[in-house]
């Protein structure tokens, strides 16, 4: 039980007990992140084609996706701290052969190889304390306590990696920087498993000898609810323009007179009004209704605000602050989608951990999707022809939301059981 306190962090929603784990996350996605709005050039740049680094990470993409499946259950089993720790020890192993073999002499099996490992890392630290979350956060506020939670992912993940990055591969070069990402996931780890004090519980009583029947509930939840399915499909459409992005926008940018460090100043400063609008659509999912704005700003919002942003640079040139302004714009409505996080463990009574871990597939497939269509369709549709695809799966996500809803159609989980008990 979630002690109430009239304190700073209640006001704003984010639990008090977890406070260290948020700064710990930040951190750690952070340096996980660095390297995400240059990568893909940078490869180009050394003799890859832009196919091959779309497999790059499509592969990546893959294992993100089957460790964010893994990461409700296990956490459920093994409890955060263990997960998470796992995370910890493969990203630095993934990392340290990535950079030590496969990038300083372009072995493209061994880039794929342990890029692939790196993958399996982050899900397994981030997603795991998005359920300690879930389990830790008093119902009422569960939406804003998620929206900390993608403030600080986010945050670490696109705005201060992509910054940290415009400023070290000027004075660092490009592998050293990566290097640097064991630093920063380190110190990321320190605060949200050794600083952190909370003590994670759940109401769920775990039989220890039972751990396959625990993994395979993500799969039987979904058979017994639905509505878990769906919004797993819709995560799954949230974030897949964004991981599409990094593999083709860089290069689009270029070719209309952007460079690299502006493309990556561009993409932090997206997600800089990103991470604001994670916390401003948690407080109004609370208010104006979990599905309802996961319809109206994320769906809806995204299929056309993802139309201007790409289309910008076509109609303004190179103008930076305009095309920036239009690529904020799709940033903020990406954090329409929020609300999704408090909606779908609330769909269910029990097995909270295993309806996050179908949410948490649907984030970890958008890293595989992404990428997977751009490698898919630009080659015979260009880029124009995947923009269109993405702009057309939010209208997808739009009409699987009308079918997601809470008993009663509340508009969140606390008047469920207000309308339960009059």
């Amino acid at each position: 039980m979630v002690q109430k306190e009239n304190s700073l962090f209640d006001k704003i929603g984010m639990p008090k007990n977890l406070a260290w784990g948020y700064l710990g996350i930040l951190i750690f996605m952070m340096g996980d992140g660095l390297e995400g709005g240059w990568l893909s050039p940078y490869v180009i740049s050394r003799g890859l084609n832009i196919q091959e680094s779309a497999l790059l990470f499509t592969v990546y993409g893959i294992t993100i996706a089957i460790s964010s499946w893994f990461s409700g259950v296990l956490t459920e089993s093994y409890g955060p701290r263990k997960t998470m720790l796992a995370g910890i020890l493969i990203y630095i192993i993934g990392t340290a052969g990535f950079v030590g073999l496969g990038l300083p002499d372009m072995h493209y099996s061994i880039m794929l190889v342990t890029y692939a490992l790196r993958g399996f890392g982050y899900p397994l630290f981030a997603y795991s304390f998005l359920v300690w979350i879930s389990y830790r956060s008093p119902q009422n506020k569960l939406g804003t306590a998620a929206g900390w939670f993608w403030f600080v992912f986010t945050g670490g993940l696109n705005v201060f990696g992509a910054y940290y990055s415009s400023w070290a591969i000027v004075h660092f070069g490009y592998l050293t920087t990566l290097w640097s990402s064991i630093f920063w996931v380190s110190l990321g780890a320190f605060f949200a498993l050794a600083v952190n004090r909370d003590r994670f519980e759940t109401n769920t009583v775990i039989n220890k000898t039972s751990k396959f029947d625990e993994l395979i509930k993500g799969f039987t939840i979904m058979r017994e609810e639905p509505k878990v399915l769906l919004c797993g499909l819709i995560r799954i459409i949230n974030t897949t323009s964004q991981f599409a992005f990094l593999v083709f926008m860089p290069s689009y940018m270029e070719q209309h007179g952007f460079s690299t460090i502006q493309w990556l100043q561009m993409w932090a400063t997206i997600f800089m009004s990103n991470i604001l609008f994670n916390l401003i659509f948690g407080f109004i999912g609370d208010s104006f209704g979990w599905k309802n704005t996961v319809f109206w700003f994320g769906c809806i919002g995204c299929a056309l605000s993802t139309l201007l942003f790409y289309y910008s640079p076509v109609i303004f040139g190179n103008n930076f602050w305009i095309v920036l302004l239009c690529g904020c714009v799709w940033g903020c409505l990406l954090a329409g989608f929020v609300p999704l996080t408090a909606l779908t463990p609330s769909l269910v009574k029990k097995d909270k951990g295993a309806a996050m871990a179908v949410l948490n597939l649907g984030a970890g497939l958008a890293v595989f999707v992404g990428p997977a269509i751009v490698g898919l369709f630009i080659g015979s549709t260009g880029s124009v022809g995947v923009i269109w695809i993405l702009a057309g799966l939010y209208v997808l996500a739009a009409i699987l939301t009308l079918f997601v809803s809470l008993p009663g159609n509340a508009k969140t989980a606390h008047l469920v059981n207000e309308l339960a008990l009059s």
